[in-house]
């Protein structure tokens, strides 16, 4: 069956003068119809369904933005091609703020009229077809890199191509693409698990050949960046591909003096890895340093409740000397507080911002069903964190911070990722709770499917009893004990976890942003 051809109303007060496009446009397969005035065609539209307006500018009687603004009373998502004599910049400005599709200056070219057509119609088809070409190019590329890849810089290199495609491959509806992307991603995961289960030993002897990673990530990318006032936020739970996708939201507010990655440490969970990036230390020198503030898997109460003492304590062991106010912001309620309290605190060298929506986002996908439904893809997933974002007391901190001259530091602790693949575990009643990573002293396992640390100093991580173990899942695995086995797999699989090791949850962005 033919498809229906697009219907175009074309409101102009010398609509006969324009025979000659109306003919060609409908030898192209469109349906045509005209209007003189602009209330005649707004009348035609509240009586009528069309796809596209093509609107004159000047007309007598009402005027052309006047009709715009009707239009969109009417129909607030209508195309609208604004047609005009003048090119006046004032004219075209609000036009565009009235949400024009498009504008055409007379005399019009009829292969223009189709250009914009074709702009407004098969745009995502046109995208479709050039981003999955543009990838299918790619593919080769990416699995050599994959297999060859033996150091942190090329893995680095490999996170960020796949995080790149996957958001590019949002914008297109190819599930085949998308499929492929993931297998692809699946295969990472595989090779990085392997490569992390050879180096990350080393990685704790503070050797050159070492990647940036927790305990040194504001030593390298911020202390040497931090000399004017500035806001270092740390995003919970943000991953590389998340950051990618609210990228676009500030690139019109600031210029990217640095987009960085660095690793996580082990266990990629908050209590370990955000400790780590304020205090500067690894978790078991923290734990010596600071034994009143350092609280262990099995012990009670929160374990995230001393980041401004750790970030302190950093300062001054670093001789620095440095004006800050620090801020947790757990609800949208004290965002929208943090925001107001900016005006007061101009004079301050340096604002600290925790932001926690992000991994409430990833827990409350565990414990609601809407939000398992409002993120089942990892697309989703990003999706949801871009509108957050957007409508969000950060997004407008990060614009009151530029009008104060602020460099911003955007960062995270550790990324996530959603677990498929269960795997079995047996402890005892002391053994933490975590699905990606576990702490226990009687622990059984598949040792193929974990990463083992059975001397916690070789790790640097605390052993809060005698044969601490620390295992820790790969690839989009997760721990699930034998009781209640097929009940906790359908409850936990497709929720995202982190605390264990992959490219989602190691690799992380660190940002600099300056105000334009």
């Amino acid at each position: 069956m033919a498809e229906k051809p697009y219907k175009i109303l074309w409101i102009d007060d010398e609509i006969e003068l324009l025979k000659p496009h109306l003919i060609f446009l409908e030898r192209k397969g469109y349906e045509v119809n005209t209007a003189s005035f602009a209330s005649e065609g707004i009348e035609f539209l509240k009586a009528h369904d069309v796809d596209v307006v093509f609107l004159d500018e000047q007309m007598p009687g009402m005027q052309g933005l006047e009709a715009l603004l009707e239009i969109k009373k009417i129909k607030p998502f209508l195309p609208v091609v604004m047609i005009t004599k003048s090119e006046e910049e004032n004219i075209m400005e609000e036009a565009i703020g009235k949400e024009i599709t498009d504008y055409l200056i007379k005399p019009v070219n009829p292969n223009e009229l189709i250009l914009s057509l074709k702009k407004i119609f098969q745009k995502k088809a046109l995208v479709s077809e050039q981003a999955t070409r543009s990838y299918q190019k790619e593919f080769g590329k990416i699995s050599m890199d994959i297999t060859m890849a033996n150091d942190w810089k090329s893995w680095m290199e490999v996170y960020k191509n796949l995080s790149y495609w996957s958001v590019k491959l949002d914008e297109i509806e190819d599930d085949q693409m998308r499929d492929i992307l993931n297998g692809q991603l699946s295969e990472a995961n595989r090779n990085f698990f392997k490569y992390i289960k050879k180096v990350y030993k080393s990685w704790m002897q503070d050797s050159d050949e070492s990647p940036v990673m927790s305990r040194n990530v504001l030593d390298k990318f911020f202390f040497p960046k931090a000399d004017k006032p500035s806001l270092l936020v740390v995003i919970d739970n943000l991953r590389y591909d998340q950051w990618l996708s609210i990228m676009p939201l500030l690139q019109d507010r600031f210029h990217i003096n640095n987009e960085s990655l660095y690793f996580s440490i082990l266990p990629t969970a908050t209590q370990y890895a955000r400790n780590s990036l304020f205090a500067g230390l690894m978790p078991s020198d923290i734990k010596k340093l600071y034994p009143s503030q350092w609280k262990d898997d099995v012990d009670e109460g929160g374990k995230n409740l001393h980041e401004e003492f750790f970030f302190n304590k950093h300062l001054q062991r670093k001789g620095l000397d440095i004006d800050f106010s620090f801020f947790k912001v757990l609800t949208h309620s004290f965002g929208e507080h943090v925001l107001k309290q900016l005006a007061n605190l101009k004079q301050k060298e340096l604002i600290v911002i925790i932001y926690n929506f992000v991994d409430m986002l990833s827990h409350a996908k565990t414990e609601m069903e809407m939000i398992k439904e409002l993120a089942s893809t990892d697309s989703a997933y990003r999706s949801l964190t871009k509108t957050w974002f957007e409508n969000s007391p950060l997004n407008e901190i990060l614009s009151v911070a530029a009008r104060q001259g602020r460099r911003i530091f955007l960062t995270t602790d550790h990324g996530t990722i959603s677990v498929k693949h269960p795997t079995k575990i047996i402890g005892d009643k002391e053994t933490s709770l975590n699905l990606r990573y576990k702490l226990g002293r009687s622990l059984t396992y598949n040792p193929k499917d974990v990463l083992e640390c059975k001397n916690p100093d070789e790790f640097k991580l605390p052993a809060p009893f005698i044969n601490s173990t620390y295992v820790f899942a790969k690839e989009d695995y997760f721990f699930v004990y034998p009781n209640n086995y097929n009940k906790y797999v359908t409850h936990f699989r497709n929720t995202y976890q982190h605390g264990g090791v992959s490219l989602q949850e190691m690799i992380v962005p660190f940002v600099i942003l300056d105000p334009k």
